[in-house]
This record gives structure tokens, sequence and C-alpha cells, in this order.
């Protein structure tokens, strides 16, 4: 390395430093993960205080887990926030059925006047949508104009006025003539937004709405609350001390008055044991000592929502208290239990039961009360609850610590679910891998998971450092916390079960970009971690798609891009192949399983269909023309370069394998084809100082990501130039949160430049490379679980959250662990 680009280098990597350090000095990461098990069962802190915000579903739904703590008769909220109390002023359907008037053509005058006359407007009941399974009206036109009118007695004797709405999309809202919100945009859940209590009249008022549908789907309901005053002791805020991460837990450490506490959430998902990652188990641990050297009166409470149980709020559930010889336990879902009955993307589940359970020995106190009623409970030292149906319930558990000195006091309990039946694949409802028999009870996997808890946090401590060391050496400091954030987060986009077949399937649910299960060019990102700690689970992600296309059901030559939308794995659901991508990314990562696990027989048992697969990529890899490729939010590409490598590594991966089983005149058949493409594509690709985007357009770029695979797999197929070349080009349009995807636009995915970072010739320049991506982690607005498809200068989300290609960070180690073989 010449000296000038040493000096360059390594004056963009200090400048990179020195930016990181000016901003969210105390963020670890834009959302912290808390509980962590499968798309259903996956609850996270949004805020960077974990008492400022209420903890949420990977897909921002609430989720609430309120923590408090009682010290000498102070209570501190150390956890979540509190649900308000409101009394209900004008209701919403999920309350009671209510009507509205309504028209979908625009009304002339002023429709927004109480005085206005609406006679010619239709009447329907509420909601009104386009969804006809949740709604009572249909609107499937652009525009809806809405009017309803109530009663109001005394407007003095509100205490504060809310309007309570959930809309889809843009809307505005006018009390008594007068605008009182707008917004652009849709919401998921009941909002509360505070208005004048001035602008109601005593006697008859009206509330006007127009909503606009401009993407995606329609609904509105919508009504007033009071938000009533508190009453009894105020909760204070435990001041939080310091908040870190490791692969398997989240820690934080709080001040509470005289007391510390220190709060542990770990989800046990240890890659090599199945069993225990299939336990739909997580930890909270409470370790509670005094720090003013005297004894103190401490009691901890948790109120979880039964909202983690349901997909609209608005849905009944059921909740009861039992126990077990060594456990007291909460349960809850709803009453409806729809068992695999929809699939889709912004969902969550509302089938199978959601657990708190504690140790009986701790002396815990369990009570079940609406989720408003809560904190009151608690305050006023209530033991037992008030209701056990309902909508938005509170499973709340009090753990007494007694008197605590400076000797530190630990308690746990357990949160679980059980989904009873997790996947349909191929018409076959499958259980959850912990229950496959159908013979073991979730009650067994609480007690198992008391039972083993010190053992269990024992094997999750050395493990975290074991996958930070790993990382640390491989990247440094910047890209292990980033492995360290992805690790959690590509698991629980994962559920574990056994096919009819009798075989692992590790099956993804593609988070918050159209909900397709076991999508090919998700699971091709997310494969470096699965193939560093479990290649089983590797072969868990490509066995359903060799199963589609061997029993029929799949007729094509090439791979299919999903089997399904989640939790539905019954055949492809999105709507157009990528035929080059899936293909390769099937070799490809077949390829990865028999290099790790230096056996052939995984891809022996698929051979045929691999041939079949790999000629196509012979055919129309090399030069493909116009199609989707994984990066189909930028449009068909006709000529992508970045494709033909992949066709390219695919062909000498699948010659590599045909060597691997003993097919020795294959591999080299296969072999040489490869290896005439690579000089053709350097030629036809070449841009002078990069290689081009398009073979036909030699001033466009782009992230030539697929060749980390000829690096990983020893292919020596590309001259070292090619990559000194792409990396020297790369480090000249870095913005401030990595470099774009390509010179179409700003945007970029992290993943693929981790992987671009990993085949840089040196230390110096893939962390140039990381740098913004670490930055990204710690400074982005969005604030959901690590977001992978960003603008590169403002770090904003395009799209995309909480989803398993972010294990794909782990690249440059499983690069590493190889070369070390």
């Amino acid at each position: 390395m010449n000296k000038l680009k040493k000096v360059k280098v390594w004056g963009l990597l200090a400048g990179l430093l020195a930016m990181g350090q000016t901003h969210a000095q105390d963020r670890q990461a834009p959302a912290y993960p808390l509980i962590t098990h499968n798309p259903n069962f996956s609850i996270w802190s949004t805020t960077d205080q974990l008492n400022a915000s209420t903890t949420k579903h990977w897909t921002e739904a609430d989720h609430s887990l309120l923590g408090l703590i009682n010290v000498d008769g102070n209570i501190y909220r150390f956890m979540g926030k509190e649900e308000p109390s409101y009394k209900t002023i004008l209701n919403t359907s999920d309350e009671k059925p209510y009507t509205v008037h309504y028209t979908e053509t625009e009304p002339a005058g002023e429709w927004t006047s109480p005085s206005y006359a609406a006679s010619d407007w239709k009447s329907g009941s509420a909601p009104i949508g386009d969804d006809e399974q949740h709604v009572k009206t249909l609107w499937k036109s652009h525009d809806v104009w809405v009017r309803r009118t109530f009663h109001v007695a005394n407007p003095a004797s509100i205490n504060e006025l809310l309007l309570k709405l959930n809309h889809d999309d843009n809307i505005e809202v006018f009390l008594n003539g007068k605008k009182v919100y707008e917004k652009t945009g849709w919401t998921n859940s009941f909002q509360y937004l505070p208005i004048n209590k001035a602008d109601l009249k005593a006697g008859q008022n009206l509330i006007a709405i127009h909503l606009a549908n401009t993407a995606g789907g329609r609904f509105l309901d919508f009504g007033l609350v009071d938000k009533e005053k508190e009453k009894g002791p105020k909760i204070q805020l435990a001041v939080q001390k310091d908040v870190s991460i490791t692969a398997t837990q989240t820690i934080y450490n709080f001040e509470a008055g005289k007391v510390n506490l220190k709060l542990t959430f770990t989800s046990p998902l240890l890659l090599d044991d199945l069993n225990l990652l299939s336990r739909p188990v997580s930890y909270i641990t409470y370790n509670v000592k005094a720090n003013d050297g005297k004894n103190h009166s401490v009691k901890v409470f948790l109120g979880a929502s039964s909202n983690i149980a349901v997909y609209r709020p608005s849905q009944k559930v059921i909740a009861q208290k039992y126990a077990t010889d060594k456990l007291s336990i909460l349960k809850t879902g709803t009453v409806e239990q729809p068992v695999l009955q929809k699939g889709a993307d912004d969902m969550r589940i509302d089938w199978g039961y959601f657990y708190v359970a504690a140790p009986k020995a701790n002396g815990a106190v369990q009570f079940v009360t609406p989720l408003a009623s809560a904190v009151d409970a608690f305050r006023q030292g209530a033991t037992r609850g008030t209701v056990s149906k309902g909508t938005s319930l509170s499973l709340n558990t009090v753990i007494p610590f007694g008197s605590v000195g400076t000797t530190e006091v630990e308690r746990f309990m357990e949160l679980g679910y059980d989904e009873i039946y997790a996947i349909q694949y191929f018409k076959n409802n499958l259980r959850p891998w912990w229950n496959n028999s159908g013979k073991e009870t979730i009650e067994n996997q609480l007690t198992k998971a008391a039972n083993d808890y010190q053992s269990t946090i024992s094997k999750c401590s050395a493990f975290d450092q074991q996958v930070y060391a790993d990382a640390l050496k491989s990247g440094g400091e910047a890209y292990a916390h980033l492995c360290v954030l992805a690790y959690r987060q590509s698991i629980a986009a994962h559920t574990l079960v056994k096919s009819p077949q009798g075989e692992v399937l590790w099956l993804s649910k593609e988070n918050n970009s159209g909900g397709f299960i076991n999508t090919v060019d998700v699971t091709y990102p997310s494969s470096p971690l699965y193939l560093l700690y479990n290649p089983e689970l590797m072969q868990g992600m490509l066995t359903g798609i060799f199963y589609f296309s061997e029993s029929g059901k799949y007729p094509h030559p090439w791979a299919a891009h999903d089997l399904g939308t989640y939790p539905k794995a019954n055949g492809q659901t999105y709507g157009e192949p990528m035929p080059v991508e899936e293909s390769g990314n099937m070799i490809i990562l077949t390829a990865a399983i028999t290099k790790v696990q230096q056996d052939g027989s995984y891809a022996r048992k698929h051979w045929k269909t691999l041939t079949t697969w790999v000629d196509y990529l012979v055919k129309d890899g090399f030069d493909p023309k116009t199609q989707l490729c994984t990066d189909d939010f930028a449009g068909h590409l006709a000529r992508n370069a970045n494709l033909s490598v992949k066709a390219i590594v695919g062909i000498a991966c699948y010659a590599q394998m045909a060597e691997a089983i003993g097919e020795t005149e294959t591999a080299k058949k296969y072999r040489a084809i490869a290896e005439e493409m690579v000089p053709k594509w350097m030629e036809m690709a070449d841009a002078g100082d990069h290689y081009a985007l398009t073979f036909d357009d030699k001033n466009t770029w782009s992230q030539k990501y697929n060749l980390i695979w000829d690096k990983v797999l020893g292919l020596n197929l590309f001259p070292q130039r090619v990559y000194d070349t792409e990396i020297k080009y790369y480090l000249t349009k870095t913005n401030r949160f990595g470099i774009p995807l390509d010179s179409r636009k700003a945007y970029t995915k992290n993943d693929w430049i981790l992987w671009s970072a990993a085949f840089a010739p040196t230390h110096e320049e893939f962390e140039a490379l990381v740098k913004p991506v670490y930055r990204h982690a710690l400074e982005t607005e969005s604030r959901v679980p690590l977001n992978d498809f960003y603008d590169s200068n403002t770090g904003i989300r395009e799209n995309f959250k909480a989803r398993s290609v972010v294990g794909g960070f782990y690249m440059k180690c499983l690069l590493d662990k190889l070369q070390m073989k």
C-alpha cells in the first residue's frame, strides 16, 4: 500500500471516528431487544431510556411491559410508561357500536359546520374501511367525508380532552367547524391526541372528518375521552445510569432513590442447542441493593399487557391465574383463538397464550386488572385481580424483596408464549419445535427454564463473551458492536419447526417488506450467522425451497422466491420470480454448507435440483436479461454486473460441490465455464477506475457484494485487482451513513456494505467502510430494530426493520474462520 493512499484512508477513518463521537454518546442501539424469540414474540424498547416510552412489538404496536419499584413507600418507574386512565366521552367501536353519516362525493358548502344539512349523506356503522373482516361499512374510493353528532352535558367537568383516533390514510378532523387535527400518513392502533375542551359546547356537538386514501388500506374509527387525574402517590422516575447489550442479554442499571436496581433481559438463543433455542421463554432478572448503607423495604412490580397476545387491542381476551408445584403463573389469550387463520406483514399473533411466571419460593403475588388500573393497584397494595375477561388487561406480578441492605438480592421471573401451532407448511399445521410431539406443555417448559436458570445464564454469559471476542478479533470494536446488535434480531425473525419429513425448518419472516416466509434473498444475506454457529439451521433455511421444487409444486427451472406469507408456507406469494438471484443464492449457500461441514451429503441429496438450477445460470446468468434481483426496490435491471457475479460464483460453487462429492469430471466442466466468464466480465464491466452497474453503461457503478463468496469459499476466480479497484472506488463514494448501493440513488443496504467491506484489502479500508454503518446504528432518527435499508446521507429508514438479514454482519467472521481452516 503506497504512503499517499495510506494517509488518505487513515485521514478518512479519523474523520469518521471524530464524527461518530459528536452524537448519541449514551445510545447503544436504535432499538433495544428485550424479549426476542420469533416474529410473534418480539418486544423492544425504542428509546435510550427504558422508562421514556411504552415497550413495543417490532411492528411498533404497543406490547407494554411496565416496571415499578417500591422503596420504603416511594414508587419509581424504571420500565415503560403507565397507561393513563381514560373516561369515555364519545365511544369508539371497540367499546360499543355507533353510526356515522358519510359521503364519498366531495360535499359543497360548509360541511364541517353543525348547521350543515347532510340529508343526502349515507348512514353506516363504524368502523369504516376496506377490510371486510374488520369493518362494518365498506369504503373503497379515494376519499370519504364523515360526520358524527353527540351530546356533552358539562364540558367544564372534563379534566383533559383527547381525540381517540385510528385512521388510514391522510386525515383532517374538525370539532364544531374548527380544525383540531390533521396528519399525512396512517396509524396501526388508537392514538390519543390532546385537543382543547373549550371547543366543546354544552349540548349538541359535531365531529367532521375528511379521510384520503393514498396507499394501502382504508380505515377509520374515532371517539373522545377524558384523561383522568392520577390518584395516590406520584410515580417518580428511576434514574437510568447505563445500558449495555450482549448477544443474548440487555442490561440496565438504575438508581431508584436509596437503592440500585440492575435489570437484565435474557433471551437464551444459543444456536447450538435447538431445544433451548426453541423454548419460548425469556428471563427478567432483578438485582437490588441499597446505595446508602442502610436497609430498605423493597418490592418490584411487572405489569404485562394482554395486547402481547392480540392482533388488535379491540380483541377480547381471557386471563387466569394458577400455579404448578414450583411456579405462580398468569396466562392470557384471545377468546377467538383463530389459529393460523391469517398471514400478513404488519401483524401480531392472536392465537395461543402469553404467560408470566415467577418462582413460588420468592413469594410472588399475581393478579389481573385492566391496563389502566395496574398502577393504582400496585399503589394500593392489591393482592388480587378484578377481571378475567375484557380488552387490554394487565398481568401483574409483585415480587417482595423484603429488607434490602448492601448485600445484593436477586430475583427473576419468566415471560413465555405458547403458539400451539406455529407454521402451516404445505397445508400441514406444524407445532413449534419444542412441542413437535404434541405431548409437551408450556408449564413444563417454564419449569425447566426455572430449574435451569443459573446454568442457562452462565451459558449465555460465556457465549456472549465468545461472540464479542470473535467479532472484535475479526473487525474491531465498531464491527463487534454491530454484530452484537444483529444477533438476537436476526434469530427472532425466524421460527423453528420440524417438517412432516422430520427435517429441520428454520423459517424467516420478511419483516416489514412483504411478510413473506422463507424468502431466499432474505436467507442469503442472513446466512453468515448460521453458517458460523450452526450450519444445521442453514440447511433448515434451504430445505423448504428444495422441497417446493422437488415435490413438483414449483415447476420452473430456477429457484422460488419464497414459500408464502408468514406463517403460511404453502407456496410462493411474491408476484414475480428472481431466477438468477434465487438460483445463485441456493447454489452458493449449499456450497457454503458443504464447505463449513466438510461434508457433501446435503448437496448430494439435492444434486438433481442443483444441476437444473446451475444449467439455468450457465444459459442465462452471465449477461442477465431484464429481471429483478434482491434489490427489487430499485426496480428491474438488465445486464446487471453484480447479478452476473452471482451467476459466475454460483457456477463455480457447483463445481466445488461436485469435487466434494466425487463428481470430478462434472467439477472440471463447470469450473472451466466459470473461469471463462471472469475475463469476459472484467472486460464488459470495466469502467476505468471501477466496474459498472450494468455492462452497457460505463457511467454507472454499484457495490459488487456478491464477490465476497469468491473469497469466503476459496474459489479464487477473480484476480485481486478487481477487489482493490472496487474498494478504492467505494471509499470515494462514502456518505455520512455509508456508501450507497449504487449510482442510481443515495439509499443503501447495511448488510451489503459489510459484505463489501469484508473483501477490503486492508483492515484500515474495512474500518473506513464499517464506521458509517456503526454511526447509523447510534444516530439514526429511525428508532426501530436495526433497519437495513436507509438513506446514506440522512440515515432515515426507507423501508424494512427488524429483519433477519443483519445476520449478514457476521460475514467477516465467517471469512476469517474459513481462511483459518
